[in-house]
């Protein structure tokens, strides 16, 4: 039975490196990363710590294994990591509802991924729900940006009530940033 949750043990934290690490763009071919989707950063679990210390990242799991995961970035850790620290800068300089998001409390979604075998289960959206339940109270908005070339994150993204806001340029490839306004969802 899959179960969606808060990072609470250390081995979680390994269990969303190990699946990072089989879904990374460099480590599948290019038929893969145009039929099933990617992920971009790599980071090291010194860093997946940080991030857990400063916000509990969501987790899917069956049983022990983590199978999918949504991972919470606060400003804390934004100069931690080359992309995150791009996409923390451009967030700050969009706008959204005619105001800067530099003025708005947001939480970043540093990255989200689910297991091969457990896709098309609507586990994004069972873990983004999660996400929302948990971080709502605290935040307006929930963002994260979506490489151009992985068109089914994009599509699942939107689904889940994201909204392309902006764009970024990070190396070589261009990214939609988008936000989901949990402002229109709050009870």
């Amino acid at each position: 039975m899959i179960i969606i949750k808060r990072v609470t043990e250390f081995s979680e934290l390994e269990g969303i490196q190990k699946l990072q690490k089989r879904n990374l763009k460099a480590n599948l071919s290019l038929a893969e990363t145009e039929t099933e989707g990617f992920v971009t950063a790599e980071y090291t679990i010194e860093f997946l710590q940080k991030m857990h210390e400063a916000g509990a990242s969501i987790i899917a799991k069956d049983d022990d294994m983590v199978v999918g995961y949504a991972l919470v970035a606060s400003p804390k850790v934004r100069n931690e990591h080359e992309l995150l620290a791009g996409l923390f800068t451009a967030i700050d300089k969009s706008a959204f509802g005619g105001k800067l998001l530099k003025d708005s409390d947001y939480v970043v979604v540093g990255q989200l991924c689910v297991s091969k075998q457990y896709r098309g289960m609507r586990i994004v959206d069972q873990m983004y729900e999660y996400y929302r339940e948990c971080l709502s109270d605290t935040f307006d908005y929930c963002i994260t940006d979506i490489d151009q070339a992985n068109p089914r994150s994009l599509k699942v993204h939107m689904r889940s009530g994201f909204q392309v806001i902006n764009t970024l340029q990070y190396k070589e490839a261009k990214w939609d940033i988008v936000l989901w306004d949990w402002n229109k969802v709050k009870k």
